[in-house]
């Protein structure tokens, strides 16, 4: 739950480093609380007969920013800039590969 905070806590900070335990902690917990959300909408929409997924959005909305900026932190932690972000197939790669040890052009390694 600490890394999770940690990314709220540098909500918009594109700059610096993410390590990657950072960043795969803030994906799972995403997947469960939207896999949650989820759930509970199910349960309302049966009971309400809507297919409006209102926390769904209003949760969606809420990471947007806070994902983004820890996945450009990680594209620097493997020393690569952040625009590598946007190509799926090397973010992926990218995501997984252990980060630099010491200091890269990005900053120093982050601390566990």
């Amino acid at each position: 739950m600490k890394w999770y905070m940690q990314v709220w806590k540098k909500y918009a900070v594109f700059s610096g480093r993410a390590h990657r335990t950072e960043y795969w902690m803030f994906v799972l917990f995403n997947l469960i609380i939207s896999f949650g959300l989820g759930l509970i909408e199910g349960i309302l929409g049966r009971a309400t007969n809507t297919d409006q997924s209102v926390l769904s959005a209003i949760y969606s909305l809420a990471i947007l920013v806070p994902s983004i900026a820890v996945g450009v932190r990680r594209m620097h932690d493997t020393d690569h800039s952040g625009w590598w972000i946007i190509v799926p197939i090397a973010n992926l790669i990218f995501a997984v590969t252990k980060g630099t040890e010491g200091e890269n052009r990005f900053g120093s390694a982050p601390k566990l």
